[in-house]
């Protein structure tokens, strides 16, 4: 098998985003992968590069799950078994790939997650922030599962990063923005559900993971950039909420405690 890694990303009508995302890849100092790129816009554009690997693959929109699985299919054509899942809304420094490779090393048989900082300009809570956090303030650094209410929170989600999430750790979940993994999971658990179509796929990966003693690792030296939501009309869109309430009844109601389903059910309808 190659020693490749594949960058595996979804686009769905956001080609501006590429520019930046694709500039991060061409910079790599470790030049060994191949981007496989699964594009469901309906009116699709050129996506290429003179200075990288890359396959695009027009697929139907089926969701994020099902292009994330036609990216692992295609990748695994070219004898590609260690995988990058992430958004092509993100941005990364140089040294990305090479400590994306020091991880699946030596963390096999894993779901890995990085750290994640909101890209500036893109922050939740803008007000809450001087010009010199712009960068430093955390989207993601290690994820929380409530089961008492089916939430999956962000830890550190907001903060302006101090140092306090820089140790490799398990965490509950990974999310789907940035989850790197070798075809040994694949082989354990599976493709991901495209029955989400978007949101709580990762969530719904990680649980999976956990039950065949796949681990879910945090490793701060994977560090990205996010223009968060880029494909869903921005944070707290009606298409978020929507997807996102739906699909936490399912995921809910597969994984979650008898008495929190029963809760779960009885405010979904009442939602209506």
């Amino acid at each position: 098998m190659s020693h490749k890694i594949g960058v595996l990303t979804v686009v769905y009508q956001n080609y501006t985003v590429l520019q930046e995302f694709l500039k991060s890849l061409e910079q790599q100092t470790d030049t060994d992968f191949h981007l496989f790129i699964a594009d469901a816009s309906k009116d699709k554009q050129t996506i290429a590069s003179d200075k990288i690997d890359i396959t695009v693959v027009d697929i139907e929109n089926l969701g994020y799950a099902h292009g994330i699985n036609v990216g692992i299919r295609e990748a695994y054509k070219h004898n590609i078994t260690s995988y990058c899942v992430i958004n092509d809304d993100t941005y990364f420094e140089k040294n990305f790939i090479r400590n994306v490779r020091k991880s699946l090393t030596a963390n096999p048989r894993s779901l890995i997650g990085g750290k994640i900082y909101y890209a500036p300009g893109f922050e939740y809570h803008k007000q809450r922030y001087q010009k010199k956090d712009q960068g430093r303030v955390l989207w993601y650094a290690g994820g929380i599962t409530d089961w008492n209410h089916v939430t999956t929170t962000h830890r550190g989600v907001d903060e302006v990063d101090k140092g306090v999430y820089d140790k490799t750790e398990e965490t509950d979940f990974i999310t789907g923005c940035l989850m790197c993994f070798d075809h040994d999971v694949v082989e354990t658990i599976g493709f991901w559900d495209i029955r989400y179509f978007l949101y709580y796929e990762d969530a719904d990966y990680c649980e999976r993971a956990k039950k065949e003693n796949v681990s879910c690792i945090y490793d701060p030296s994977l560090v990205i950039w996010h223009k968060n939501a880029q494909s869903t009309d921005g944070a707290g869109s009606k298409i978020h909420q929507t997807y996102q309430t739906k699909n936490r009844l399912r995921f809910g109601l597969k994984y979650a405690p008898l008495r929190t389903k029963m809760h779960l059910i009885k405010n979904y309808f009442l939602s209506f």
